[in-house]
């Protein structure tokens, strides 16, 4: 399956056994970013016992259960965007206690059905992978590249015109490879490459 985002903030509302679940998935690329928000969400409510929450993003992902029991809030979180394949994205659940303990299995099945409920309306946006390249082509083939990005889904970065044309552009992973066979087929050797960096966008 394709890794996602989702497109916008969605929400869930669950009340079991007097406690209320109040869920939420946003899109949210880093750790700090999360905490930032997770301390805005406990100013918005400074009555609630619990605000778990759960970050799917890379290197920055993380879990905490906020002082629920260990592993029945944060990390089911977690599960529920990896299992729906989903990247750049924190989960959060805000629950007010309703004076009725439901056990860990019972957390585990609120903190997981609070997520899940939420992601049902969310729509999805695919990740793509993305190279910038960097290259010097002859004036003469400056028409015919750009013409060549777009066939091949790349965008335009940067152009500057010196002795010879210098183009920075960013290409889908996927068709990098074929471009720049392209490019040096066409130019016939002349085009020189010097750069190339990874990194992740929405299609």
């Amino acid at each position: 399956m394709s890794t996602s985002s989702i497109a916008q903030p969605v929400q869930s509302e669950l009340v079991i056994k007097k406690s209320r679940f109040l869920g939420r998935v946003e899109p949210v690329s880093d750790r700090a970013t999360a905490v930032a928000r997770v301390a805005q969400l406990r100013a918005e409510h400074p009555g609630a016992n619990h605000v778990c929450w759960a970050l799917m993003a890379g290197g920055h992902s993380a879990a905490n259960d906020d002082g629920e029991p260990s592993g029945t809030a944060g990390r089911p979180m977690l599960e529920v965007l990896r299992h729906q394949s989903l990247e750049g994205v924190l989960a959060t659940v805000v629950r007010y206690f309703g004076g009725v303990q439901l056990g860990a299995g019972g957390l585990v099945r609120a903190y997981t059905d609070a997520i899940a409920q939420a992601l049902l309306t969310a729509e999805k946006v695919p990740i793509v992978a993305m190279q910038t390249l960097s290259c010097r082509i002859p004036y003469t083939l400056e028409g015919w590249v750009r013409r060549e990005l777009e066939a091949h889904d790349a965008q335009l970065l940067d152009v500057a015109h010196q002795s010879d044309v210098h183009v920075t552009l960013v290409v889908p992973v996927d068709h990098a490879q074929t471009l720049r066979q392209r490019i040096d087929d066409a130019s016939q050797g002349a085009a020189q490459w010097t750069r190339a960096e990874e990194a992740s966008g929405f299609n």
